[in-house]
């Protein structure tokens, strides 16, 4: 009765869904798909249903806390529940699955209204692989009259920045593609940084597509404002006790198809930009500083600290 989890997992692990906010999505629908086709006789079966379909996703990307955080939340919904009828349970997945679904479409409609405020007309803005949030944000502003312009990187190996510049030349917004070196170059041009996240640790660093860093330490030397878009459930509670937020490796095929022999290809898939780069964290709260992250967890989601 995994099927579906595990057609899910292998989509998300080929690339063919992406983007923390997707991941997390297709997650949620795969676990209520679960539910409703499981042919498990008892909870306690049922749990270990769910438990497994976790495992198998959680190890499908390792940087998805936002995809972790909705399954781990799920299933202390079926947990802590009195209900023991199969039926029930499954009833309660799919209750649970769309108050997520729905707290993340309402988390993007804030998001996309706080940070759209910051966008002035005839702004320039720098823009670094495809974020969803980013984009949505990008279209509201267009949506109120604003004019702006945007420089996407290409973002190399997968060029996910392609996508990005696609969905604003669609929105009808001037747009340059240049090459992910060439950010210093085209820095001093740009009016502010939006970038997406993957996760947000403890600290309120951000994990986020290869080459992040890079850009937020060009945008601090030529003093360009530098934002995350983010929603608060990307933040990684394992990061309080230590854990690292590990760093995804991909096939060294996405860089070169044809290597030659010997040759060693190194194809991290993200990077860990400093809070001390970031000019501040667009959230469904406001706009944040990144060491107020875990405050504002505290107080908005107390349940991932549990």
């Amino acid at each position: 009765m995994l099927e579906p989890i595990q057609t899910t997992a292998k989509k998300i692990k080929r690339l063919e869904i992406q983007g923390a906010r997707n991941v997390a999505i297709a997650a949620i629908k795969a676990i209520e798909t679960l539910a409703k086709e499981t042919k498990a006789k008892n909870k306690k079966k049922f749990l270990k249903e769910l438990s497994e379909a976790k495992e198998i996703l959680f190890i499908s990307r390792e940087t998805e806390p936002l995809m972790r955080n909705a399954v781990r939340w799920i299933i202390s919904q079926v947990e802590r529940s009195g209900k023991e009828k199969i039926k029930e349970l499954a009833e309660i997945v799919a209750s649970a699955s769309q108050r997520f679904l729905r707290n993340l479409e309402d988390s993007k409609e804030k998001i996309a209204e706080i940070g759209a405020r910051r966008i002035r007309n005839n702004s320039v803005i720098l823009t670094h692989c495809h974020s969803s949030t980013v984009t949505y944000l990008l279209k509201r502003a267009k949506k109120e009259g604003k004019s702006f312009e945007v420089i996407c990187t290409e973002t190399r190996p997968v060029f996910q920045g392609r996508m990005t510049a696609k969905e604003m030349l669609e929105l009808g917004v001037k747009t340059t593609l240049i090459v992910d070196s060439a950010a210093r170059f085209f820095m001093n041009q740009a009016d502010f940084v939006i970038v997406g996240a993957d996760a947000i640790t403890s600290e309120g660093n951000v994990i986020n597509k290869i080459g992040t860093s890079m850009i937020a330490l060009v945008a601090h030397e030529a003093r360009t404002p530098f934002y995350v878009v983010s929603e608060l459930l990307k933040f990684d509670p394992a990061t309080m006790y230590g854990d690292y937020e590990k760093i995804e490796e991909r096939s060294p095929n996405e860089i070169w198809k044809n290597p030659l022999e010997n040759l060693i290809i190194r194809n991290p898939a993200f990077d860990v930009t400093r809070r001390d780069f970031i000019h501040g964290i667009i959230c469904e709260e406001g706009i944040i500083s990144p060491q107020s992250v875990i405050e504002v967890m505290h107080r908005k989601y107390p349940w991932v600290f549990e």
